[in-house]
């Protein structure tokens, strides 16, 4: 039997699916979002259900790794999730697998679970660095005295390890460092930030 669970295990990891996650919380910004994590990488990110233009990301393998993981250690989403605890709202949550000719999901408020929590923090992560690449490219295009205030911001989320796919912001901090109407401390922090992100010391991996 163990056999058996271990090949099946191995076959769900080697074939063809994708993680989706989505949260609904109203107040809250962004109020809606829903990330699609396939296994190559391939990482889309929308925060609307009518979005034509999602942003698309690719995740490094390491990344994926460690979430289909914890998508595999939670049963592919076969076991409840939802704690049943009396806590705050913190926005109703979807995990879904999709794969082996089948659809797998739970929602839940609040889990227990600290692997669902791991997963949960991965999604987070995404939708934070994606919130920063738009403000970064906001600020680049329309507010040049703002942009040193949002790398600053990039950079402290960096250091918290709180950044996935860091690769996707070399294109607007490279235009910020090469462009003399930006302030001189945005471009030289832009170039630092570039090169720690070209050059990293450790792979920016979490749980």
């Amino acid at each position: 039997m163990k056999l058996l669970l271990l090949i099946l295990s191995v076959a769900a990891w080697a074939g063809e699916g994708k993680l989706t996650f989505m949260k609904v919380f109203p107040g809250s910004s962004p109020a809606w979002v829903k990330i699609v994590v396939e296994k190559n990488g391939q990482c889309v990110y929308s925060e609307a259900e009518d979005d034509t233009q999602p942003l698309t990301i690719k995740l490094s393998e390491a990344e994926v790794g460690a979430m289909y993981g914890l998508a595999e250690k939670l049963g592919w989403f076969t076991k409840t999730l939802e704690s049943g605890l009396p806590v705050a709202k913190m926005g109703d949550k979807t995990f879904r697998y999709e794969g082996e000719g089948k659809t797998q999901e739970q929602k839940f408020n609040y889990s227990a679970d600290t692997d669902a929590q791991a997963l949960a923090d991965w999604f987070e992560r995404i939708s934070e660095s994606e919130r920063y690449l738009l403000e970064l490219e906001r600020a680049a295009r329309f507010d040049k005295l703002g942009v040193n205030r949002v790398i600053l911001q990039i950079q402290a989320a960096h250091e918290r390890k709180r950044l996935v796919a860091v690769d996707q912001y070399l294109k607007w901090l490279d235009r910020v460092t090469k462009n003399e109407s930006y302030l001189n401390m945005a471009r030289e922090r832009a170039a630092r930030l570039a090169e720690t992100f070209r050059n990293p010391v450790s792979p920016e991996v979490g749980k």
